[in-house]
């Protein structure tokens, strides 16, 4: 009986204890509860909308052609005696290039200048005489005729002995040399190819719809796959009136002067044509911009450090940057990186900020 009477208060000591624990558990609960959570802040990178100005264009492929381009062909027969020039020397035109040989018709003029010397001796001559009406006319007409005659071959002579050196007929690039010296070359044979550099042309074709935004003097900007580290400028000289009816395309030739000669024909290239320009615009990153349901947003950061979705209206974009027509003011700062895991009025901190929108470019 005393053990179970002990037994029972061993069991009362411990309820009353365990009560008292879970009575202090309970109000440190509430007082957890009762302390409000921290509002969460994530980390993103913001610019500052700018103002600016930006271009539209029409961009395409186009091969790098020559806008004059030669063959030199001989105008003598002759073994090629001398050779003056080498593939990728620059020649201005007239510059002698090869040289054939002339001893015949060197000889052929020699022999035509002593015959008309002769004749003109005969002709001053006869003239006096013809004057004093010593001889007749018939007579007179008869000398003089043989001196024109003898004129006519003595420069024709001289004129195949100055075919017997090869001559530039345009300023350019010896392109090909195909030729080599003792050759035995025809009258009208192939002997160089000249290339002029300066100006070369990018000849495209653009779909019709574009037709009432190209026009002649417009800007181009032109990229190499083979020169990535170098910009180049053209302008639009040639537009075809007609549309090809098969492809639907009309032809465009843009202009490209380069003085260093970096650019060879035959390159391939990116052609930008800008047609518009916008100045005085409001412009932020292209990151910046979100496209959902064929809307488009950006989030603003307000004083207080909270992101704010808004619908923007945009235009152009040009190169890194874009118009903002409607929604937003020089000076606002958007987010540019982190914005995809934001909602509404949620606090952010701006960190790395991302540099402001671009200043307009001067390579188109």
């Amino acid at each position: 009986m005393l053990r179970r009477i002990q037994i029972l208060c061993s069991l009362s000591s411990l309820l009353f204890v365990a009560t008292i624990l879970a009575g202090c558990g309970s109000e440190a609960r509430s007082e957890e509860a009762e302390q409000p959570e921290e509002e969460a802040v994530v980390p993103v990178e913001a610019a500052l909308a700018q103002v600016g100005e930006a271009s539209a264009f029409y961009s395409g492929t186009a091969y790098i052609e020559a806008e004059a381009e030669a063959t030199v062909v001989a105008k003598a027969t002759g073994i090629v005696t001398g050779l003056f020039v080498e593939e990728g020397q620059y020649v201005e035109q007239g510059t002698p290039l090869a040289k054939l040989d002339d001893e015949r018709i060197a000889l052929e003029v020699a022999r035509a200048e002593v015959a008309l010397g002769k004749l003109q001796r005969d002709l001053e001559r006869n003239e006096g005489l013809h004057d004093k009406q010593l001889i007749s006319t018939e007579e007179f007409e008869r000398i003089r005729s043989d001196y024109e005659a003898q004129k006519a071959a003595y420069d024709l002579a001289a004129l195949d002995l100055a075919f017997t050196t090869v001559r530039a007929p345009i300023g350019g690039i010896i392109s090909q040399r195909m030729i080599k010296r003792g050759n035995m070359l025809t009258a009208n044979e192939p002997a160089f190819q000249i290339t002029s550099f300066s100006p070369l042309r990018a000849v495209m074709h653009l779909p019709e719809r574009e037709l009432g935004k190209i026009r002649v003097g417009q800007t181009a900007a032109l990229e190499f796959d083979a020169l990535p580290l170098e910009d180049f400028t053209g302008r639009v000289k040639l537009i075809s009136p007609v549309v090809d009816p098969s492809t639907g395309t009309f032809r465009v030739t843009v202009e490209v002067r380069d003085p260093s000669r970096a650019v060879k024909p035959g390159m391939f290239g990116r052609v930008h044509i800008v047609y518009d320009t916008r100045t005085d615009i409001v412009l932020v990153p292209k990151e910046a911009v979100m496209a959902e349901d064929d809307a488009a947003n950006v989030f603003v950061i307000d004083e207080e450090g909270r992101a704010h979705r808004r619908t923007v209206v945009t235009g152009y974009v040009d190169g890194p940057r874009v118009e903002i027509m409607e929604g937003l003011q020089a000076g606002d700062q958007v987010i540019v990186v982190g914005q995809n895991a934001l909602r509404d009025s949620t606090r952010v901190e701006v960190i790395n900020a991302a540099p402001a929108a671009e200043a307009p470019r001067t390579d188109i």
